[in-house]
């Protein structure tokens, strides 16, 4: 797996889809209510670039791809570029396809969701019980929110959502060494019809399985 997709699938359990409904000047918490409450799926587009300074002269390099999500733990984050990768949970299990290596790596998804930045997307409405949330002022013309892991084994510190308008347009994730990584979020759906046979990982012929 690439050095830089290990950061991106860290990140996964970081992130995947924000659709929110609600007051277009309402404060972060309220609008985050708002999308546990109202939004039960959703779609669009992201990118995610590591924050920092470049290495070597070189400018950090930009991820971008598509999600879609249904509550509770069903998702499709596709990375498309700059290499693809695919990480797909059913609800019980998490799919972790890398084209490269054409190896599928499967992992259970268990307490692992519940206190990552996924919780936040497509887990449960029960979001108090796994992070402390705390509103953060406004900032780039975003309301944002924390959200504070209160188990002490899990790979973010921090994670903060940025709202306008009821919509989430920014996530920043700090991880335990530091890093941060944005992720903007564009052309979303709130709730679009999904079939049932939508998150069900199909193994691309040829592919070596890796069971975690």
């Amino acid at each position: 797996m690439h050095a830089m997709n290990k950061t991106m699938t860290a990140a996964l359990l970081a992130t995947s889809a924000l659709v929110f409904s609600g007051a277009s000047h309402a404060a972060a918490l309220d609008q985050f209510k708002s999308f546990v409450a109202s939004t039960k799926s959703a779609k669009g587009d992201f990118t995610q670039q590591q924050l920092g300074k470049p290495k070597a002269g070189k400018p950090t390099p930009i991820s971008s791809g598509t999600f879609v999500f249904a509550r509770p733990g069903k998702f499709i984050w596709t990375y498309q570029k700059p290499y693809e990768q695919t990480l797909q949970a059913d609800g019980e299990q998490l799919y972790i396809y890398d084209k490269d290596l054409n190896q599928v790596t499967v992992r259970k998804l268990g307490n692992a969701l519940g206190s990552s930045p996924a919780a936040i997307l497509f887990g449960s409405n029960n979001l108090e019980q796994n992070f402390t949330l705390a509103e953060a002022g406004e900032r780039d013309g975003l309301e944002w929110l924390n959200a504070t892991p209160k188990a002490k084994d899990t790979s973010f510190e921090q994670i903060s959502i940025g709202f306008k308008g009821g919509v989430p347009l920014a996530m920043e994730l700090k991880d335990s060494f530091g890093q941060t990584s944005l992720l903007k979020f564009t052309n979303f759906q709130r709730n679009p019809a999904l079939g049932a046979q939508q998150f069900k990982f199909a193994t691309p012929q040829g592919a070596d399985v890796v069971n975690q």
